[in-house]
């Protein structure tokens, strides 16, 4: 079998887009205009059959970093983007690029997963152009003699030496040494005239992935697990979208999403992800928390809508807290946001609706009162920094006192944001600020009250 010229996989390529809406009439007029020799070529014709995110971008790069969910199809993109860089149009010619180099966690994962997978680059590649395996010398040999070397990123001085022009990192973001095993890659790069690489992994908050990304030079794709559930087993979708959907892990493992924790952040992924629960058990209250925000118009910021609920029997100590969801809304007026807060109460049958009036004074418990005049409604007033009233909060986690049920990726994610510094993130932690008025309400003054029978509240 002769693989078709570049021109004919450029045609396939560009037909690619249109021909999977195409109706079957419009199909079998295609594949009937293809000669014999396309038709043969046609299982290997990568382009024709790939999902986007695993078609490299257009334009000048360096890095192409292709982010995705556990079973996206990550693995086939590099294999693919491997042979379209050392085949040439003939099984003899030349190459974009002659010298690889396969960098896995280690040498086995390496080669069972980069060069011997089910997705790897021996299962992509056309009879007629499948390189050789040289198990002495740990390389891929191609018929054109293009040549790809396995190295271990646990072994980064074994990348001192040698050059390439192009580099495939596998599952970067679990590398135990990725560091310097990065570093040591990007001095081999140096062959060729414009040196490449791709870094297929699953998204994990890590240094050297974070500076990956930062780089003007880095272009990425991303997709979640869902982008390629044709290719994979209905038994472990069910499983894995039944244990980890809600869940912050699941967002990093499924949806293919950095997650990331901010240095000196008050709560952390591990942290979260250790107390999640099912089921909320027995509570003795329920309050909805809200934090309106400051306009009621296209641009203000979220208005945090948090649910909470806990079982406060026994000395304070015993006591315990499940947030239990986060019905924040988005560019919210006051109705909108006022009626998403009441929703939450009926939804959950909880015992007051708690409201931060420092920006909003009465009007806040006037538009709520608006539509529902005999809800139980506390207003609360800020009198501390953000981090000042989230820190107490954090303590509780910390005491293992809270748990979390799933659906509560947005708020996690803010919650990861905020330090002893103040919010590392993009405008205002509305979510959190909702939070920490509900435990508060339920857990913190409370506690005190118990301990100070002067304080309790009225």
């Amino acid at each position: 079998m002769t693989s078709p010229s570049i021109s004919t996989r450029l045609a396939l390529r560009s037909g690619a887009g249109w021909l999977a809406s195409a109706t079957p009439d419009v199909v079998d007029e295609f594949l009937g205009g293809l000669s014999s020799n396309a038709l043969l070529a046609l299982p290997w014709m990568f382009e024709f059959w790939a999902l986007p995110h695993q078609l490299a971008p257009e334009g000048a790069w360096k890095t192409w970093v292709v982010m995705g969910g556990r079973g996206a199809g990550k693995t086939r993109a590099g294999a693919e983007w491997v042979r379209a860089e050392v085949e040439g149009s003939r099984p003899g010619d030349p190459g974009r690029s002659r010298h690889v180099a396969l960098v896995g966690e280690t040498i086995d994962q390496a080669r069972e997963v980069m060069v011997f997978g089910e997705s790897g680059i021996l299962a992509c590649s056309a009879p007629d152009r499948r390189p050789e395996w040289e198990a002495g010398r740990r390389r891929l040999v191609w018929p054109n003699g293009a040549v790809a070397q396995v190295f271990s990123a646990h072994d980064p001085e074994s990348l001192r030496g040698p050059q390439f022009d192009a580099a495939w990192a596998d599952e970067l973001a679990k590398w135990g040494r990725a560091e310097e095993a990065w570093d040591m890659l990007q001095f081999a790069l140096r062959s060729g005239e414009e040196p490449r690489q791709v870094v297929t992994t699953t998204p994990r908050n890590v240094p050297v992935l974070r500076h990956i990304l930062d780089n003007p030079s880095t272009v990425v794709t991303h997709a979640p697990t869902e982008a390629n559930r044709a290719y994979l087993a209905k038994s472990f979708l069910e499983e894995v979208h039944a244990r980890y959907d809600g869940t912050r892990l699941g967002r990093q493992e499924l949806e293919g999403v950095l997650l990331e924790d901010a240095e000196g952040a008050l709560w952390t992924t591990a942290g979260l992800e250790a107390l999640r629960i099912d089921a909320p058990g027995r509570l003795s209250r329920i309050v909805v928390a809200v934090d309106p925000p400051v306009t009621g118009n296209d641009t203000s910021d979220e208005c945090g809508i948090v649910v909470v609920g806990a079982l406060t029997e026994g000395a304070p100590q015993e006591w315990r807290a499940v947030v239990l969801e986060d019905a924040s809304v988005s560019a919210a007026s006051p109705d909108r946001w006022a009626r998403a807060a009441l929703d939450a109460v009926r939804r959950h049958g909880a015992d007051r609706l708690v409201a931060e009036v420092n920006q909003g004074g009465d009007l806040v418990e006037a538009v709520i009162r608006q539509i529902d005049p005999l809800v139980p409604f506390r207003g609360v007033h800020a009198s501390r920094g953000k981090v000042a009233r989230a820190e107490p909060v954090a303590a509780l986690y910390e005491q293992g006192r809270v748990a979390h049920l799933r659906g509560l990726g947005a708020l996690e994610d803010q919650m990861c944001r905020m330090t002893a510094r103040g919010f590392d993130g993009r405008g205002s932690p509305d979510r959190v600020d909702a939070l920490v008025w509900a435990l508060t309400d339920l857990m913190i003054e409370p506690s005190r009250a118990w301990v100070n029978p002067r304080m309790r509240m009225l």
